[in-house]
């Protein structure tokens, strides 16, 4: 059975910490497995496209990611002790996250990406994309490295008008 966990916001220590890289003897672990059933349900009571695991206050590199989308390639997956493959481009966009509610502002980020890493079974995974889902995967490695959105925003403001409003429903799906 998975449990809702608390989504930690800004001010709490362990958002701005680099977290553990994850052992591979760990993934078998029950209690690991239960923190992965954990991240996705809380990720999807958020109402979220992705989590990671510092924001429910456990130092590991691990996400979870489902846009929820017709798109197969697009999850749900959890990716374990990620790494960049690939960085291309650069795009501008509007984002928002979880644990800083109620907030928006432009952020530049790569356009594509291409990400690897262990599967919950401890196999190797590879994620490619670009548009929402290589934001979305730049968003969660960031939390990983200790770094909120809001160190790289330009213009972080509350969402006052409703094209804000639509952003940051967007957006805040990026936790």
């Amino acid at each position: 059975m998975a449990y809702l966990r608390e989504i930690i916001t800004d001010g709490h220590p362990t958002l701005r910490k680099v977290a553990k890289k994850v052992k591979p003897d760990e993934i078998a672990d029950p209690l690991f497995q239960q923190l992965i059933d954990d991240m996705f349900a809380t990720m999807y009571a958020a109402p979220g496209i992705g989590l990671a695991a510092p924001q429910i206050n456990v130092s590991k590199r691990i996400f979870t990611i489902d846009l929820q989308d017709e798109e197969d390639d697009h999850g749900p997956f959890v990716v374990i002790n990620p790494k960049y493959e690939l960085t291309d481009g650069e795009i501008e966009s509007t984002e928002g996250c979880l644990s800083v509610p109620g907030y928006v502002g432009e952020i530049t980020r790569f356009e594509r990406v291409a990400v690897s890493g262990l599967d919950r079974e401890g196999k190797r995974i590879r994620l490619e994309g670009d548009g929402l889902f290589a934001r979305c995967l730049q968003h969660e490695i960031d939390h990983l490295n200790g770094l909120l959105y809001i160190d790289r925003v330009k213009n972080l403001r509350e969402a006052t008008t409703e094209d804000e409003h639509e952003a940051l429903e967007e957006a805040s799906t990026l936790p």
